[in-house]
């Protein structure tokens, strides 16, 4: 007998070991050294926050004597920041995107909609973009990722130029016709400017596939990335919720007393909490929220690429705690696009969804899946029962406005509206709707008939190009993958990059936040197999000296 139970424990003991190959052993001094590292690294990171932080508080102060309290917040917090980013630009594209979400309500809260708070998420970006471009060139890495997108984005860059010098530089000296009733208007515009706005808006934030691909070293990295679109989401997503219940319990009176065509127009006037425009006209049947964003559209357009990200977290992290928190993120996202008003997010947010099942083949993984979607049936189930008026509102909503326009008219019709539009466009910006500080623009709401009239046939058809190498190119990258969970977040990444890449309804890939999005997701799925060779070799060599033992 006690010989059967030693031999049991030593079988049990062997199993383990088989099971869970032991981590590579670390020395004390290596350990130690590590240590010091990290704790000089946190030492050099709060020293430059102190300095930055100082610096910007004397500019600040100084201002606040000279000028207006605004301009004192907006000149000593940008100094700080511009600063920070620059030394440390990796900390810098983190802020930028922790930031992203909130710099709405930053915008119309603290800075009353002034055009300098507008750009301060820009402070983040541009230093930080940067300070990664001369570490590239002073390491000799590459700065534009990956090589197979330089000719396609010469090409565009080149129909870009073209147009910005012979069309809107012809616009710039065009003198203003006295014929026409708007000379003054005529004579404010700045073609030029408005042009070089235009291009910031088609690529500005290209760079962002280089960010975060330096960015994201590990798989840990790329787990913190993932998680804290999570949190983010929640976050927003629970203020907005707020926003709704201040709004329907007359907390926020929105546009209610509001007459005629107030009534149905979104405005600064009736922001409430968090965010900027919104319209709430109970008594009309009409809702449009911003939620943490400056305008309702952007609001619905969050959802629905966190339609994507909570998807992500909740079918493939690792730790089962984060997938319930995808989860209930997943929730949240839902139930927002069914209270915000925005019928293309009551309309894409479930589509997104259904999509990713399918292509990502989480629909044939039963045992994941079918918790997941009994918890968010039960969730939803939740938010119609006690809000029944509410949702079928928002159908109603959504089912008329189908009847009225249909999506492929609407898109048809779009298309031949600038069917007429040939050479170098019309300039880029006209139809950019933040440029039109710099003049007049013209409300194309469709992607590509936006570019065609601001760039020509032959300029969107590059843009297409471009789109469509990236699109490709991370599609083989994520197929690459052999770790099973960085694999299954390449294939969320990658639809959600796909999705945008040929969705022509609308311009998000113009706007925050999906401008921002959209690049910086292509760039982690593209450093997906680096990533993935680091945990191969790490499991190899943990298999290795497990065998030497």
């Amino acid at each position: 007998m006690p010989t059967k139970q030693k031999s049991k424990k030593k079988s049990k003991s062997k199993s383990k070991k088989k099971g869970k190959p032991a981590a590579p052993q670390v020395s004390k001094k290596e350990l130690a050294a590590r240590k010091r590292q990290i704790a000089k690294q946190i030492q050099q990171v709060i020293g430059a926050l102190v300095t930055y932080g100082g610096l910007g508080l004397v500019i600040g102060i100084t201002l606040f004597f000279i000028a207006e309290p605004k301009i004192a917040l907006a000149g000593g917090g940008g100094v700080a920041v511009l600063g920070f980013s620059f030394k440390y630009p990796i900390l810098g594209l983190w802020a930028f995107l922790i930031y992203m979400p909130f710099a709405g309500t930053v915008t119309y809260w603290m800075g009353g909609g002034s055009p300098i708070f507008q750009l301060a998420k820009d402070g983040f970006f541009i230093p930080a973009m940067i300070g990664i471009g001369m570490w590239c060139k002073k390491t000799g890495n590459p700065f534009i990722i990956p090589k197979v997108v330089k000719n396609p984005l010469y090409i565009l860059l080149g129909f870009c130029l073209l147009t910005l010098l012979f069309v809107n530089g012809a616009q710039q000296l065009e003198p203003p016709d006295p014929l026409r009733p708007n000379v003054n208007e005529q004579v404010n515009e700045q073609p030029i400017l408005m042009g070089i706005l235009g291009l910031k808006a088609l690529i500005g934030y290209l760079p962002l596939i280089t960010g975060a691909y330096y960015k994201l070293k590990t798989k840990k990295e790329l787990l913190l990335a993932a998680r804290l679109t999570v949190i983010l989401a929640i976050i927003c997503c629970l203020l907005g919720i707020v926003q709704y219940q201040f709004l329907s319990s007359g907390k926020c009176k929105g546009t209610r007393g509001f007459t005629g065509q107030q009534l149905f127009r979104a405005t600064l006037k009736a922001k409430c909490l968090v965010g900027g425009a919104l319209l709430f006209s109970p008594s009309q049947g009409v809702i449009r929220l911003p939620g943490t964003f400056v305008a309702p559209w952007q609001w619905g357009w969050f959802l629905i690429s966190n339609a994507a990200f909570t998807f992500a977290v909740a079918f493939s992290d690792p730790s089962p705690i984060w997938r319930i928190g995808g989860l209930f993120g997943m929730a949240v996202v839902f139930v927002n696009a069914a209270i915000s008003g925005q019928r293309i997010a009551l309309a894409l947010v479930p589509t997104v969804t259904i999509i990713l099942l399918v292509l990502t083949g989480q629909i044939a993984n039963l045992k994941r899946f079918l918790p997941i979607g009994i918890g968010l049936g039960v969730v939803l189930g939740g938010v119609i029962v006690s809000n029944p008026v509410v949702v079928q509102e928002r159908i109603d909503s959504f089912v008329s406005r189908w009847q009225a326009a249909p999506p492929t008219a609407f898109i048809t019709g779009q298309f031949h509206e600038v069917s007429h539009v040939g050479g170098l466009g019309k300039g880029l910006g006209r139809a950019t709707n933040s440029a039109r500080t710099f003049g007049r623009t013209r409300l194309i709401e469709t992607y590509y008939p936006k570019l065609i009239y601001e760039i020509g046939q032959f300029g969107a058809i590059a843009m297409l190009v471009l789109l469509t190498t990236i699109t490709f190119t991370s599609f083989k990258a994520y197929r690459s993958v052999k770790d099973k969970s960085l694999r299954s977040y390449g294939a969320c990444y990658w639809v959600f990059v796909l999705i945008i890449s040929y969705n022509t309804y609308y311009y998000p890939l113009d706007v925050d936040p999906v401008t921002v999005y959209y690049w910086y997701f292509a760039g982690v799925v593209l450093r997906l197999p680096a990533i993935d060779k680091q945990e191969q070799a790490r499991i190899k060599a943990e298999e290795e000296m497990e065998n030497s033992k």
